[in-house]
């Protein structure tokens, strides 16, 4: 079959599919902005408790994580990620899905060759780079003070 890079061209448009990037977006947004809204809420909450600003912002990223873990846990999360796309995976609950989910596949293979050692699968790199940039960090803030 002998093609012109034209004709190849179109043949790849007609066969590819379509994109829905305008409803990507919109549910994107949707699904991301009410998880933030639900943090900024759970912030509120925390504040009309009694706890100062700060710590109610630390104490609501806690709780979206651990809600994020139990939804994973229950199956519930990745369903949102296929309704939400990217919405809900950027906020800080698709790192806590991001965790748990190698977890859950393996768990059948024990708790520590398959729960523990996959739960760290991806918050290990993260948590490595984290320390040797703190640890760098604290080098050259000596060495400059």
């Amino acid at each position: 079959m002998n093609m012109t890079n034209q004709q190849y061209s179109a043949y790849v448009d007609q066969m590819a599919p379509k994109s829905r990037l305008w409803g990507n977006l919109v549910r994107a947004f949707l699904v991301g902005g009410t998880i933030c809204a639900i943090g900024e809420g759970i912030v509120r909450v925390y504040v009309h408790l009694g706890a100062e600003l700060d710590n109610a912002r630390t104490g609501a990223a806690i709780t979206l994580i651990f809600l994020a873990a139990l939804l994973t846990g229950l199956g519930l999360y990745d369903k949102l990620a296929q309704i939400g796309k990217a919405g809900a995976l950027v906020p800080i609950t698709g790192f806590s899905n991001a965790v748990v989910s190698p977890a859950m596949e393996f768990k059948s293979e024990g708790h520590v060759a398959g729960l523990a050692a996959k739960l760290f699968s991806i918050a290990g790199p993260v948590l490595v780079f984290g320390a040797l940039a703190a640890m760098g960090y604290g080098v050259i803030y000596a060495l400059f003070k």
